[in-house]
């Protein structure tokens, strides 16, 4: 998949923007779209969520939850998202797309995180890996 591509499966779905790639602005330390805004709510209880992710990744909490999109591992780690006591994973999980995702937390500034790395790099990840999630419905 292509950035677009990429941007499309996990943000323009439920994007208060649209589900339109021609308004994609891309952040300067990943790939993911600065224009993004979750816009899809589920009340009374869950709030709102990002529409397109598999379930257990997609609720935002009481924060809010930046998501970034990263081609590769790499890249990702030379700009600064590496992991360590300061971006720490917590649950990893491969998807039917072989894009790892990474929920996490930033103890340091209260923060939780996501992270969409558009390549399988589960081996170089020290987390929680969800493997049987047929219980949960959207994460197959």
């Amino acid at each position: 998949m292509n950035k677009n591509e990429i941007i499309e499966e996990y943000q323009c779905p439920g994007c208060v923007v649209g589900l339109d790639t021609e308004c994609v602005k891309y952040k300067v330390d990943s790939d993911s779209c600065s224009k993004h805004v979750a816009g899809t709510t589920i009340l009374p209880i869950v709030g709102r969520i990002f529409l397109g992710m598999p379930v257990g990744f997609n609720r935002l909490g009481e924060q809010s939850l930046p998501l970034k999109i990263f081609h590769s591992y790499e890249f990702m780690d030379t700009n600064g998202y590496g992991f360590d006591y300061l971006n720490v994973p917590v649950w990893k999980y491969l998807n039917k797309h072989g894009h790892t995702l990474v929920r996490g937390y930033r103890p340091r500034i209260n923060d939780p995180f996501l992270f969409v790395i558009a390549e399988d790099c589960m081996d170089k990840i020290d987390c929680i890996e969800i493997t049987n999630m047929k219980h949960m419905k959207g994460m197959d």
